[in-house]
């Protein structure tokens, strides 16, 4: 037994100091393992009580870091009404494992589903965030944009509902508007062409939207759309290669330096310059394939492609 204590008290010396007598064999051989949280007897081996502890199981170094992991339930999301803090009711017939319900549980599924919308759903206020969060989503589905640019455009919507902006108004144009000035605001190149093709309203409403959005303050300036921001959607569409994008980017900077780029849509430059580029390095794409990507027409790159091989003196064939 000697030898046993011996050794405890040589490996783990600095883990234990003694504590009250053992309630079983009233030995006063009683040590704390602070790694799990015990006291242990030497002499009977009992475990006598724990310490739960109440930390994370994380590390912070910095005050932002502990805040950000943080647990307390799911983040908050400016892209949900209730900002994602009421319960939600899976729509699929299935339980915990996976199982599909069978026909009374289905029945009280959609009975609990249909009074948890009734309570979910407030005034008209918040419906109108609803559809208009709704929307906002789809768009910024349909357009390939980041979680990131969606929550600024609802952030956005949210700010201009509070101002009393959509009085007057339809939802669905000032949520295009939201998402056209996240989109310019995060510098990512998206036309309002392109907005308003996946839009529910036209294209001269969702330009009013945001010009009222400006006015009032809402949207910091940012500065216009560069030919430039569209080459990488374009040639990442079409699958290029890298050749192609830089090839495109040196016309569109010698088209700057020469002033062939002044009053001329960025849409249209950077479709033309990727037509020139493939056209220089062999890898032919049509005119409708590149205009369908960046919403122009075939006649204005057909317009700007003339315009860049006048000013370059470039010849290729065509």
């Amino acid at each position: 037994m000697k030898a046993l204590e011996e050794h405890v008290a040589m490996e783990r010396k600095d883990l234990y100091e003694d504590q009250e007598r053992c309630p079983y064999c009233g030995s006063e051989k009683v040590i704390f393992d602070p790694s799990c949280g015990e006291h242990v007897c030497i002499e009977c081996g009992n475990v006598i009580g724990y310490i739960i502890d109440e930390g994370p199981e994380w590390r912070s170094f910095t005050p932002e870091q502990r805040a950000k992991r943080t647990r307390v339930g799911a983040p908050l999301s400016p892209l949900r009404p209730d900002q994602g803090l009421s319960t939600t009711i899976d729509w699929r017939n299935k339980d915990g494992s996976g199982n599909d319900l069978n026909f009374s549980k289905r029945i009280q599924a959609l009975r609990l589903r249909r009074t948890n919308k009734m309570f979910n759903t407030g005034d008209g206020n918040e419906k109108n965030l609803r559809i208009a969060l709704g929307e906002i989503e789809r768009i910024g589905s349909q357009l390939g944009l980041p979680k990131a640019v969606r929550e600024e455009a609802a952030m956005l919507y949210r700010k201009a509902a509070r101002m009393k902006l959509i009085k007057g108004r339809s939802v669905e144009s000032m949520a295009a508007a939201c998402i056209y000035a996240a989109c310019k605001t995060n510098i990512i190149p998206r036309s309002l062409d392109e907005v308003s093709k996946v839009s529910k309203s036209d294209r001269k409403e969702i330009a009013r939207s945001f010009r009222l959005l400006v006015g009032e303050g809402l949207v910091r300036k940012a500065p216009p759309s560069r030919a430039v921001d569209f080459i990488p959607r374009i040639v990442s569409r079409l699958d290029l290669s890298m050749r192609v994008q830089q090839t495109a980017v040196e016309i569109l900077e010698k088209a700057r330096a020469l002033g062939l780029t002044s009053g001329r849509m960025p849409e249209g430059l950077a479709a033309a310059a990727v037509y020139l580029a493939t056209l220089l390095h062999g890898e032919r794409r049509t005119q409708r394939e590149i205009a369908s990507i960046v919403s122009v027409t075939e006649v204005t790159i057909r317009n700007r492609f003339k315009e860049l091989l006048q000013g370059l003196n470039l010849i290729v064939r065509v």
